[in-house]
C-alpha cells in the first residue's frame, strides 16, 4: 500500500503530462486489479523521463534569456528585420538598375582581397515595374557623334558577345542575352545628309564598323523601305542590334552578389553630413559636403536603417536629381557653384508592340527614320516593337506610367506606314511607359565625382544609351573610385567640369 501511495503522488505532480495515462490507469484498475495498474504504471516510466528532460530544456533556455539580458549582449525585446541592410558599408550604390549593378560588379572584380570592399546596392523598386532599364527597347549600336559614346558601346558590346567569361556564375545555367546583331539603320534627309556624313567619320576613326548607303543600295539591301525622301542612309555591320535588357541586369546582380554584394530593398531619403567652409579667391564662402551615413527607409514600413559609409554612387537614374537635392546640390545662391542642379530628370517614352504578318522579315535592322520614329523585330511571327520620342512642348506627364495611344496613332503610325508601306495594316498588341534620364543639358551621360561632394560619385542623364553602355560605364566608375582616374577609357570629357562651364557636348544621334 505504501507504494501505491508513493507511485500515486510521482503520477499526481507530473499531471500535465500524464492525465492521458492516469485515465487509462484507473479504467484498468477498475477492470482488471492490481495487476493491470502495475502494468499501467511501468508504461508512464518513459512519460516521466520525458517531463524530466522538458523541464531541463526549459530550464537551459530561461539561462539563455537571462545571459542574454546582460549588458553587452545583442539580445533586444524587439523583433529584428532580417531585411534591413547592414549598418556600416564601405561603398553604397542608390539604384538597383542595370548601371548600378554594372558598378557593383565590377567594383567587387576590381578589388584587391576577397572581401575586402563591402558594397551596398540600395533599390525602391524591388519588382522592377517602374524601372528604365527593363522598360526599354533594349538596342545597342555605335552610331553615335561623339567618340566617348562610340567607345562606350563598343567596349560594351565586347563584353556583352564574351559575357559568360566575365559574368558566368558556378552551378547557374550561362548567360543568354539573345543579342541579336541585326544593325541599326539611320535614314537621313537632306536637310540633315551632311551631319550624318560628319558622324560617319567620326564612327569609323573610332573603330565602328558603319557603311554609308545611297537610296538605291538602301532599296536593293532592303527592298520593303519606302525610299521617297532619303538622301542618304546609315547601317551597322557589326555590334550593332539588340538584346534582352532583363536577362542583363539579372546577370549583373547574380554574378554581384555571388561575390559578395548586399542587396537591399529600400529607399534613400536622407542623407547625414559634414560640412566645411571655405573662401575661394573672389572671397566668397564655399560650403563642402562629405556624406556620413545614409538613411534608408523600408518599404511599406516606417522603418528606416541609418547605414554609415565611405562613398556613394549615385545610380538612381531618372531620379538621380532627386537624390542629389537631398544634399542641398542646386539650392545655393544662383550662379554658384552650388545653386547649379543637377540636369537629370525623368522623361516618359512609349513602347508600342505590333503585328503585321506581311511585315518585313529575320533581316530586319534597328530603323531609325529622320521623322524620329523608330521600330525594330521582336522576336518572330510579325510581330514589332516601335516607338518616338514627342516633342520638347509635347513632352507627357510624369506622374504615371499610363500610356497615350493618341500619341501612337497620330505621331507613329502616319510615317511607320510611310516608310514601310506593308505596317499600313499593322495592329497594335501592347505598350508600356517607362523612363529616361533625361539630361537636359546635353543628353549625355555624367560621370565622376560631384565638385562640392567628395565622397558622391554619379552615374546618371545617359538620356535613353544607359542600358546599352552599363558595362563600360560600371568600369569607368569602379576605376575612378579604386584607382583614382579612368585606366580603360578617357571619360574626363563626361565629368560636372561642362556643366559648371556651361559647354555642353552634345549628342546629336539621340532616339
Amino acid at each position: 500500500m505504501s507504494t501505491w501511495r508513493r507511485l500515486h503522488v510521482k503520477v499526481r505532480t507530473a499531471h500535465g503530462l500524464l492525465a492521458s495515462s492516469r485515465r487509462v490507469t484507473d479504467r484498468h484498475t477498475r477492470l482488471l486489479g492490481n495487476v493491470t495498474l502495475y502494468q499501467s504504471l511501468s508504461t508512464g516510466r518513459p512519460l516521466r523521463n520525458d517531463f524530466f528532460k522538458d523541464l531541463e530544456a526549459e530550464l537551459a533556455a530561461m539561462r539563455k534569456r537571462a545571459a542574454d539580458a546582460l549588458p553587452g549582449s545583442s539580445w533586444t525585446p524587439f523583433e529584428l528585420n532580417p531585411h534591413l541592410p547592414p549598418e556600416r558599408a564601405d561603398i553604397v550604390i542608390v539604384g538597383g538598375g542595370v548601371v548600378g549593378w554594372s558598378i557593383a560588379y565590377w567594383l567587387k572584380q576590381k578589388e584587391r582581397v576577397r572581401g575586402a570592399l563591402k558594397v551596398v546596392v540600395v533599390e525602391k523598386d524591388p519588382t522592377y515595374s517602374q524601372a528604365s532599364t527593363v522598360l526599354s527597347a533594349g538596342g545597342i549600336r555605335q552610331q553615335f557623334s561623339l567618340p566617348e559614346n562610340i567607345q562606350l558601346s563598343l567596349a560594351s558590346a565586347d563584353f556583352m558577345r564574351n559575357i559568360n567569361e566575365h559574368l558566368d556564375v558556378l552551378n547557374e545555367d550561362p548567360v543568354d542575352l539573345q543579342f541579336n546583331q541585326s544593325g541599326y539603320l539611320f535614314l537621313a534627309s537632306e536637310n540633315v545628309a551632311h551631319i550624318m556624313e560628319e558622324n560617319y567619320s567620326t564612327q569609323r576613326y573610332a573603330g565602328a564598323k558603319v557603311s554609308l548607303l545611297s537610296p538605291t543600295q538602301l532599296k536593293d539591301k532592303f527592298p520593303w523601305i519606302n525610299t521617297d525622301g532619303v538622301v542618304l542612309a546609315s547601317y551597322g555591320l557589326e555590334n550593332e542590334g539588340w538584346f534582352d535588357p532583363w536577362t542583363l541586369l539579372n546577370a549583373f546582380r547574380r554574378k554581384a552578389i555571388s561575390m559578395g554584394v548586399i542587396q537591399c530593398c529600400g529607399e534613400v531619403t536622407d542623407f547625414q553630413y559634414t560640412v566645411n567652409v571655405m573662401t575661394n579667391a573672389a572671397g566668397d564662402n564655399v560650403e563642402f559636403r562629405r556624406i556620413k551615413s545614409v538613411k534608408v527607409q523600408m518599404p511599406h514600413s516606417l522603418e528606416y536603417q541609418p547605414m554609415e559609409c565611405a562613398i556613394v554612387v549615385n545610380a538612381a537614374g531618372a531620379f538621380s536629381g532627386k537624390v542629389a537635392e537631398m544634399l542641398g546640390i542646386g539650392f545655393g545662391p544662383k550662379d554658384t557653384i552650388a545653386g547649379i542642379p543637377v540636369p537629370v530628370e525623368p522623361r516618359k517614352r512609349y513602347v508600342y508592340v505590333v503585328h503585321c504578318p506581311d511585315g518585313p522579315g529575320l533581316d530586319t535592322p534597328f530603323l531609325i527614320d529622320y521623322s524620329g520614329v523608330y521600330f525594330r523585330r521582336e522576336g518572330l511571327g510579325g510581330n514589332y516593337i516601335a516607338g518616338a520620342s514627342p516633342e520638347e512642348a509635347e513632352e507627357p506627364d510624369i506622374s504615371n506610367l499610363e500610356v497615350d495611344h493618341q500619341f501612337f496613332e497620330e505621331k507613329i503610325w502616319p510615317s511607320l506606314a510611310y516608310r514601310v508601306p506593308a505596317f499600313e495594316r499593322l495592329k497594335v498588341t501592347s505598350a508600356w511607359a517607362g523612363f529616361y534620364d533625361y539630361n537636359t543639358f546635353d543628353q549625355n551621360g555624367i560621370i565622376g565625382m560631384h565638385p562640392l561632394v567628395n565622397n558622391m560619385y554619379f552615374a546618371t542623364g545617359f538620356s535613353g544609351h544607359g542600358l546599352q553602355h552599363s558595362p563600360a560605364v560600371g568600369r569607368a566608375v569602379a576605376e575612378l573610385i579604386l584607382d583614382g582616374n579612368f585606366k580603360t577609357l578617357d571619360l574626363s570629357e563626361l565629368s560636372f567640369k561642362r556643366i559648371l562651364a556651361q559647354e555642353p557636348m552634345l549628342e546629336r544621334n539621340i532616339v
